[in-house]
């Protein structure tokens, strides 16, 4: 996918998160303290936004430097699964299944990250 699409799929997940976290500080707060869930789900919406961020930061990156948009990926998918997982589990939706997207998540950030990190290595 061309670098400015993936800007765009960034906006709108950082738009979803700040979507997410008013629904949780506001229309959903009362049952998620209600569930001791708050602090979990403001994990969620963090995770999600500063990944929606950094997908945006390394797609700039890539636009000038070139390479490979795997870190975008892990990005995407890992926070879809981290924040996603969260979100599910915070209202006691699929807790058979779904709890182990949110390490699996984790681990894609960081695959993320540290191909970012070599890919800048490796580009003049």
């Amino acid at each position: 996918m061309r670098a400015r699409n993936w800007i765009a799929v960034g906006c709108l997940w950082a738009a979803v998160g700040v979507a997410l976290g008013a629904f949780g500080a506001h229309a959903w707060k009362a049952a998620l303290e209600e569930r001791g869930q708050l602090a979990n789900w403001d994990t969620g919406v963090r995770y999600q936004l500063v990944h929606a961020l950094a997908l945006i930061v390394f797609e700039l990156w890539r636009e000038r430097a070139g390479g490979k948009s795997f870190p975008a990926w892990c990005f995407l998918v890992g926070s879809v699964c981290f924040s996603g997982s969260i979100y599910a589990l915070c209202f006691g939706i699929g807790k058979s299944f779904l709890w182990p997207l949110t390490p699996l998540g984790g681990v894609l950030l960081m695959c993320g990250w540290i191909s970012f990190a070599s890919s800048s290595i490796r580009r003049p």
